[in-house]
């Protein structure tokens, strides 16, 4: 394997880290040589695993690598990881790629007899978590000086921000503002050195994916409908982030990129 980060002092600032896209991403670039930051937001009860799985990357990789437990969202808390990086970068230590993988929104219904409906702070709150949160962290990052000459933003949309699914309502509002702070950012960042890209995965077994109300008949119909006969995995969608960050991916800037096998041609 080549590990072309290696040596670079360069990071992977990864947003939603514990579970699903964002841990196989973390995976895959520290296989690379890239360290690691990873922020999540879970439960006491979950640490061990998720601990577990942190040092397994440290022990395989050899990569340096800090993690926070804390709201991403939260300015107060954003200030406590950037400082976090601060005090550990040296000089030469920047930010190589920004990975948007926060999962946080609201699953409601438009309508409901039990009066569970979504109402606009269901809206206005998802919003916030699963789109403007990405810009708030680039804002932060690219006024501080960290990122690197050559950098990345990645984050991950779905085919929602098209099609409309029972009770994705919010999410999908959500996707298709990131989708939009996504091709603006890779307007204006551009000059800086930053290209800003989103991925469309494909429908893939994740925890996140389990919380939508239907998802197993959603992706029944997903792999019946994929011309390789299966959902997309995880590890799919961290290889393209890792190509993605590249010195030959310099050029991609403002796309929306499926990564789903073909799922989106049917």
């Amino acid at each position: 394997m080549v590990k072309e980060f290696t040596g670079k002092k360069e990071w992977a600032l990864i947003l939603g880290a514990s579970s699903g896209l964002g841990l196989a991403t973390a995976k895959k670039l520290a296989a690379h040589g890239l360290n690691l930051c990873l922020v999540y937001r879970a439960r006491r009860l979950d640490l061990p695993q998720i601990e577990g799985e942190f040092e397994a990357i440290i022990q395989s990789s050899k990569v340096e690598l800090l993690h926070y437990n804390m709201d991403a969202i939260k300015p107060e808390k954003r200030l406590v990881v950037l400082q976090g990086l601060q005090e550990k970068f040296t000089e030469q230590d920047k930010v190589k790629v920004l990975v948007h993988s926060i999962a946080k929104g609201n699953l409601k219904p438009m309508i409901s007899a039990q009066g569970t409906a979504l109402k606009n702070d269901d809206f206005r709150i998802t919003i916030e978590t699963m789109g403007i949160s990405l810009y708030d962290w680039v804002k932060e990052v690219f006024g501080l000086g960290l990122f690197a000459k050559d950098a990345r933003v990645l984050s991950f949309t779905s085919e929602g921000n098209s099609k409309a699914w029972q009770n994705y309502a919010a999410v999908s509002a959500a996707k298709a503002v990131l989708e939009a702070i996504t091709r603006n950012m890779a307007l204006e960042f551009a000059p800086h050195g930053i290209r800003a890209n989103c991925i469309q995965a494909g429908v893939t077994d994740t925890f996140s994916m389990n919380l939508i109300p239907g998802s197993e008949v959603l992706k029944a119909k997903s792999k019946e409908r994929n011309p390789n006969g299966r959902l997309t995995l995880p590890e799919d969608v961290a290889n393209a982030v890792y190509l993605l960050c590249k010195e030959e991916a310099a050029w991609i800037n403002g796309a929306v990129i499926p990564v789903d096998g073909g799922e989106h041609l049917r």
